[in-house]
């Protein structure tokens, strides 16, 4: 397996993270009923995100850590609903890719949730 190295790498790794949350009802209805996410254009943005956070390239600019605490504030984010997203986000990860990068994604994607889970 190669490391993840170009933004077509992170499309494929997104769908593939996003075919596994959305088939698993403990967690899809944030994404489908709460957030009422366009799959499309998220899959976008989280390309957008990850791209700027691995290759320092890219124009993302949002608050995420806002966005998510509007959407606890909709619908409580639990411990249980982290582990659900940072197991498939690793498990996807392992599936596709090795190396460094897809390492160092693993490891950010942790801290991302940590402090979010915090500051919850």
């Amino acid at each position: 397996m190669r490391d993840i190295l170009t933004r077509e790498d992170l499309h494929l790794l997104m769908s593939e993270f996003y075919l596994k949350l959305l088939a698993d009802s403990k967690i899809s209805y944030i994404f489908i009923k709460v957030a009422k996410i366009d799959l499309a254009s998220h899959l976008l943005e989280l390309v957008d995100f990850w791209e700027q956070i691995l290759f320092d390239r890219g124009s993302f600019r949002k608050n995420v850590l806002q966005i998510h605490t509007d959407l606890n504030q909709q619908s409580k984010l639990s411990d249980e609903h982290f582990a659900i997203w940072l197991n498939y986000f690793n498990t996807t990860i392992d599936e596709n890719f090795a190396g460094q990068t897809a390492e160092n994604m693993k490891t950010r994607a942790l801290s991302i949730a940590t402090v979010m889970k915090i500051k919850m």
